[in-house]
Formats: C-alpha cells, structure tokens, sequence
C-alpha cells in the first residue's frame, strides 16, 4: 500500500492524502493488484474511492483484471499469502469478498480484461470498439484477416489515435482479438460471472485444483489460456526482430498506436519496445518483488495553428517512464496535420490530454 501510495503521489495523480488530484485525465491500472501482500483489500477500497473522486470532477479510472484476479476467482490460490487470509477473517470469508463482497462485485462493474483509449475524443470515448460494426466486413469470405493498410482510412487521419492497456498482451494469434476491446471484455465478463456464481471450491493448495467451472465455452477457455490476453508474454519475451515485425498487425486491427501492458517484471525499468509500440510497465512495485517505483505518462495534445480556416493542426505525443529520482522520455513526436474536418476536432479549440 505505501509504494502505490508513493507512486500515484509522484505521478501526480493523487495528492497528499492519497485522494484525486484533479491533475490527469486518466489513470489506468493493469491488473494484479492482489497476492502482493497483506493490503488486498485497502487497495481496492482505495480504487474505488479514487474512481468515485475521479468521476465526481470529470476523470476516468479504467481498472483491469489480471492473471492473478482470475486465478483467486478460479480458487488456484498459489500466490496468496497466509498473513493476507486473516486480513478476511477466514477462508471462506476471503471467498465470499472476492465473488460476491465488494471485491467481487466491483471486479463484475468496474474492471474489464482491456482497454482502448482515444487521445483525442474526436474518435469516441473509452472502449469504443474498433472496427465499428459497420466495417466488420474486413474479414475475408473465410476468415482470415487482411493486409493491415485496410483498417486505416486517409479520410480519418486519428482513426489509431489510440492506446491499448491489457495485463499479460494481446497475441497476433489470439482468435477474439476484434471487435476491440468489445468481444475480450464480453468474454472476460462473462467468464468472471460464470467463477463468481458457482459454489466456491475449496482452495488450491492444499486441495486439488478446481479448473474452470463447468460450462466454460471454448473460447472463455482461450482467454484463460497462454495465448490469451490475462497470460502472453511473447511482446515481453520474443526476440526485437520478432516482436516489430508482428506488433503492426495487433496495431491496425485494434485501432491503436502502442500497445501498453504489465506481468512480465523488469525491476529495474519500464520497457519501449519498437520504437514505443509496445511499453511493458511492470517492475515489480511491491514489496514482494522488490523492484524499482514508476509509472507511465502519456500527455498528448492537438492544437490550431496560425487562422481556423487555414485547418492546420499539431499534434503532439509525449511519453515518459516517472520514477522517484528521474524521468525517461520514451516516445515524444509532433506531427503537423491538415485537417478538412476541423469542425469536429472541437471547433478549432484543440484538445490536450494526460495519463498517469
């Protein structure tokens, strides 16, 4: 509890008594939040409370679940820490928090699996999915994708204005990656329901594992699965080569720009892969591993130049790894864009944005 204290308060997304700030647009978090030690549930509450307190002056917290989320509901309780159980009272009052307690029903109502989210608002709030449902018809007549230059579209030149926040990472091969984030969530969501609803099995370990439950569809099982969204590690793991000759695929399909993401550990850095396409924020802030303190910043602008009928515009992206003693910029570009649409961006009063 105190290092994400420390953290939210360097970014500068909570004050000094660990409320909202009123400073960011945003904050995300990307999973895993439980089996990191005894303040399990302080540390939701306090999402919770931030959500509210953002929400009450405009902000948006976008919360998501983790491997580890899934694998308390499932009941592999590997991970869990005998000193954080008698924070609940018992074992089976743990379980009843963390499926239909305020745990529980605040994962149900307020976390997803993923996330999009616009910089500009031009191209929807939060989780508006990509492609709309009037351009599902990108798929081929039997079902393979298409070259990436067709989700792009010159007449919308944000259409990728976009990141995407996930725990483990979005797969090239993963089979629900679109509409995005729509059909993850749906099967996120209702795989979630399907944990939450059935008799909580006695534990793993020191009892048998319990699996999913019963009535888990196949594809409900895929996103549990290595190569779903809550567990791949290949952005983290494979080769610079491998990595960038892929991420350009999961980027147009998902109507994004970079994809942002955490599980895979480096303690010492938050990691820029492909030239900022792919931003693995985990190291470990907990105690329990040890790492050092960070958070990401995303601050992103978009704003007239010179007279409104002139229809010129700068847009501008800075990304920058904060910790205690530093700050790294990763990403920062400008790009000076035409616009024939200017009306729509706001009427010509530009748009700023920032991430924590």
């Amino acid at each position: 509890m105190e290092n994400a204290r420390r953290v939210l308060k360097f970014a500068d997304v909570t004050d000094d008594k660990g409320d909202w700030s009123g400073n960011v647009d945003f904050f995300v978090q990307t999973g895993d939040i439980i089996d990191r030690g005894d303040d399990t549930i302080a540390l939701f509450a306090w999402m919770d409370q931030l959500r509210q307190q953002a929400s009450a002056v405009g902000g948006t917290v976008l919360s998501h679940l983790g491997n580890h989320e899934y694998m308390n509901a499932i009941g592999d309780w590997r991970y869990v820490w005998e000193s954080e159980i008698k924070t609940f009272g018992s074992v089976q009052r743990r379980q009843q928090m963390i499926s239909k307690g305020f745990i529980g029903r605040s994962w149900a109502h307020n976390y997803t699996v993923t996330s999009r989210l616009p910089l500009h608002p031009h191209i929807g709030p939060p989780n508006t999915p990509f492609p709309s449902s009037h351009q599902i018809n990108l798929l081929n007549a039997n079902g393979t994708e298409l070259e990436s230059s067709v989700y792009y579209n010159d007449a919308e030149p944000l259409s990728h204005a976009a990141l995407s926040f996930v725990h483990g990472g979005l797969s090239p091969t993963y089979q629900d990656l679109t509409p995005f984030p729509t059909k993850i969530n749906e099967l996120g969501k209702s795989l979630l329901k399907k944990l939450q609803d059935r008799e909580q099995p006695p534990p793993y370990p020191p009892n048998p594992y319990p699996g999913l439950p019963e009535g888990t569809t196949h594809n409900e099982s895929q996103l549990y699965g290595t190569n779903g969204p809550l567990w791949y590690r290949g952005w983290a793991q494979d080769d610079e080569e491998t990595v960038c000759s892929e991420v350009e695929s999961v980027l147009a399909r998902t109507g994004t720009r970079r994809m942002v993401m955490g599980h895979t550990p480096d303690l010492e850095k938050i990691v820029s892969r492909c030239g900022g396409k792919i931003i693995i924020i985990d190291t470990g802030i907990t105690p329990a591993y040890g790492g050092v303190l960070s958070a990401l910043s995303v601050q992103y602008t978009l704003e007239p130049i010179g007279e409104a009928e002139e229809k010129q515009w700068t847009e501008k992206e800075v990304i920058t790894a904060l910790y205690p003693d530093r700050q790294d910029v990763l990403v920062g570009f400008v790009v000076y864009r035409s616009f024939y649409w200017v009306e729509k961006l706001m009427e010509a009063k530009g748009a700023a944005f920032e991430l924590n």
